[in-house]
């Protein structure tokens, strides 16, 4: 079954695919401003040590209940017991999941289409095409639709290759040019003037504030946001690993690139910050705090770099490409999850599949667009403050509780025979139990203050 659904064919793909997930916008420009809002390093070693607490834990939870079912979230739940009650609890959470990562997608490709023109504004820019770039930073309408419907279209392309030549190979391809471009600009942007005070921020602990109980708050919210937990990608790409594939130590590297990418992001967006600074951009609102998130990369960072002459188109053009690559890994996964179960549950062709689904929630997108004040704010606040924590407190509870200790010890195993004796299963069944419910229940309570 999983041979004829599709599957990673090395651990080098897995972890790209996986990571790729993981890295999307949030990581690149969320985390580092979260950071410099919340004590700096106090909040980087506080989202360090929980991100391994927390996020690594959850993240096991879902690959092995993929691998061990090698199907959709809607059918791995439901495997985890033979009582009808918890059989139907689990199908539904499973399709609030896909429902809910359609959702998230929904908006997402809307964000991830201003990255797009931004990056071509600036090649614009480049080529003395000042009225192309323009109307590429403006927020109109028909720009906004066109970008939206470009970045679905490049999803909609991967997906419908399949696993290998599909996720797994532009993963493999995307992920390392990330990489190379995330370095790139890390170490050009430390060059800068100002850039020192954007390190300082960033590295200097306010360890009064790593006691303050809003920072652990938030740093356990951007622990368990960063690995794109809750809504079933993570579980639909374990049911595409192989049953000989260590999972603790897959697993442990997928949640070690992903907290990577995010703290090397902090070497690029803070200093960056304070570069703008320096030139006479303002960073800071009113009241003293840092501006929005979307403020300072559509608003903040682009007026540094038209500050910069050539150079800064250049810095311009690589950034926004930077930012398109981390959406669009992230995308795949996103449209993957409703894709696997339309495939598996109801017998539809892949290419009909994803083209379907993808052509919907472009649609959805529109709608979102057509009605942008009203329902934006509303689908993010429902999707990844409300519905992702308490799916992510849904697949602990099942692999902890329902699911019988000794299958999820026989799963595990398989590709890792001496997991009994060692550590991570003297300590992680009743991690799973306790801690990251608790912790996920705790966040989504503070989601709705």
């Amino acid at each position: 079954m999983a041979q004829a659904r599709g599957e990673f064919s090395s651990r080098f793909g897995f972890i790209m695919a996986a990571a790729g997930s993981a890295v999307g916008l949030g990581n690149i420009w969320g985390f580092p401003t979260q950071a410099a809002s919340n004590g700096g390093a106090a909040f980087l070693i506080v989202y360090l040590l929980l991100a391994f607490v927390l996020a690594y834990p959850a993240l096991m939870a879902e690959l092995v209940l993929g691998r061990h079912a090698h199907a959709n979230a809607v059918t791995a739940l439901k495997g985890t017991s033979d009582k009808a009650v918890f059989q139907h609890i689990g199908a539904t959470a499973g399709i609030v999941g896909f429902i809910v990562a359609s959702l998230i997608l929904s908006f997402y490709a809307i964000v991830a289409g201003w990255m797009i023109a931004h990056c071509l504004a600036s090649l614009a820019a480049l080529l003395g095409e000042d009225g192309a770039a323009q109307w590429l930073v403006g927020f109109s309408l028909s720009r906004n639709v066109i970008f939206m419907m470009l970045f679905m279209g490049l999803t909609i392309a991967i997906i419908s290759a399949g696993v290998r030549d599909g996720i797994e190979r532009w993963s493999s391809r995307l992920m390392p040019l990330l990489l190379i471009t995330l370095f790139t600009l890390v170490a050009y942007v430390l060059t800068l003037d100002g850039a020192s005070e954007g390190l300082r921020v960033y590295l200097m602990p306010d360890f009064e504030s790593a006691l303050s109980p809003q920072l652990i708050i938030k740093a356990l919210g951007s622990a368990f946001f960063s690995l794109s937990l809750g809504v079933g990608t993570m579980l639909i790409y374990g049911s595409y690993i192989s049953d000989k594939e260590n999972l603790p130590v897959a697993g442990g590297m997928v949640t070690a690139v992903d907290i990577g990418i995010a703290v090397l992001a902090g070497f690029l967006v803070l200093p960056a910050m304070y570069v703008a600074l320096n030139n006479g951009v303002e960073i800071f609102a009113a009241n003293g705090t840092l501006l929005s998130e979307d403020t300072l990369i559509f608003t903040v960072l682009p007026e540094l770099f038209s500050n910069m002459g050539m150079a800064g188109g250049v810095v311009s053009l690589t950034f926004f490409f930077l930012m398109s690559i981390a959406a669009l890994t992230s995308s795949i996964s996103m449209l993957e999850v409703p894709v696997a179960y339309t495939i598996e549950n109801h017998g539809v062709g892949r290419l009909k599949a994803v083209t379907g689904i993808g052509f919907a929630i472009a649609l959805v997108s529109l709608v979102i667009l057509l009605n942008f004040g009203t329902l934006f704010g509303l689908v993010i606040a429902f999707t990844t403050r409300y519905s992702q924590p308490l799916l992510g407190f849904v697949f602990c509870i099942y692999v902890g509780w329902i699911w019988h200790r000794d299958s999820v010890l026989a799963e595990l195993k398989k590709g890792a025979p001496e997991i009994a004796e060692g550590w991570f299963w003297k300590i992680w069944p009743w991690h799973l139990r306790l801690v990251c419910p608790a912790i996920i229940l705790l966040i989504f309570v503070q989601s709705l203050r």
